[in-house]
């Protein structure tokens, strides 16, 4: 993986708090470009079991809604950064676009780096998110606290992650304008889209794949020489009953199989030697909710490169 190497960068500069961090796509694409992460602040256990496993600084159990609770404890780490991704299924696509009590953690997100008042911001989230009140109520918020925001939509495929996966992110900085981050975050994406095949190389030992759809109107069966569609937490056999979709990419038959656990971590680009725990199916959510690390990572050295510009 690369890792920026500037001695003019002083790791105290880099000191760095994960909010709502998961299980650490975040983290770790932001470690890997030079980011200092001192602690992570997550309410989901299992998350955070799989964060410790793999990271050696703290890793809090914290209920982040309480806000001022939140600021006394990530203030005493006194971090120049802070990145994050709220829980974003109130925004979800897949779901019915209602905003509850979740999105009210966008508005917890903003508050809590407006009182600990970093240089900067990052909050990754679902690309959804931009129809949301909550994001905007979070950018009056960080405005408010005197920090020029930048924010894109971003394809992961277009940053070596070998998916389809559009991703929000905002960057909030202190002394910079609006958009001040904007071609920085743009100029690096790549025109053509990461495949599976290009990413695995020889690693990956069959052709086409099975991905189980939201809808049996859309396609399932996959070519390994495109990008993945978007890593879900569903991960089914093939059913006995399936029928071919126009768009599949295969017929149904010996030379289609699901992908592995395993497989599905590392489109999402987490290293082999990621420790995931829980059953199955706690993996299989851990892994889809993730941050894609390499995307992460992405996002890190643009932002990085132009802040110390």
């Amino acid at each position: 993986m690369k890792i920026i190497s500037n001695m003019s960068v002083s790791k105290q500069l880099l000191n760095t708090v994960d909010l709502f961090s998961g299980c650490g796509g975040l983290s770790l694409g932001f470690q890997n470009a030079g980011f200092n992460i001192l602690a992570a602040y997550d309410n989901w256990r299992l998350a955070l079991d799989v964060y410790q496993r793999n990271f050696d600084h703290n890793a809090h159990v914290f209920d982040l809604s309480d806000i001022q609770a939140s600021v006394e404890h990530v203030k005493e780490y006194n971090p120049n950064v802070i990145i994050g991704g709220p829980p974003c299924q109130d925004f979800s696509i897949a779901g019915k676009r209602i905003e509850k009590d979740r999105a009210n953690l966008t508005v917890a997100f903003a508050e809590i780096v407006a009182s600990v008042s970093p240089d900067i911001m990052v909050m990754e989230n679902v690309y959804s998110i931009e129809r949301s009140k909550s994001l905007g109520i979070a950018k009056s918020v960080l405005s408010d606290a005197g920090y020029g925001l930048t924010s894109r939509v971003i394809d992961a495929s277009r940053t070596g992650v070998p998916q389809m996966r559009k991703r929000f992110f905002l960057v909030a900085a202190k002394g910079f304008k609006d958009d001040d981050f904007g071609a920085y975050l743009d100029q690096g994406l790549t025109e053509r889209r990461m495949t599976v095949a290009e990413y695995f190389g020889d690693e990956i030992e069959v052709e086409f794949y099975y991905a189980h759809p939201r809808s049996y109107k859309r396609r399932a069966i996959f070519s390994v020489h495109e990008p993945s569609a978007t890593i879900r937490r569903v991960n089914r056999p093939i059913p006995a009953n399936y029928v071919r979709h126009p768009a599949d990419k295969a017929d149904v038959g010996d030379c289609v199989r699901v992908l592995t656990t395993e497989e599905r971590s590392r489109i999402q680009t987490f290293p082999k030697e990621f420790i995931f725990e829980g059953s199955m199916s706690q993996r299989e959510h851990l892994i889809a909710n993730a941050v894609p690390v390499k995307m992460a990572q992405y996002v890190a050295e643009k932002v990085l490169a132009h802040w110390i510009s």
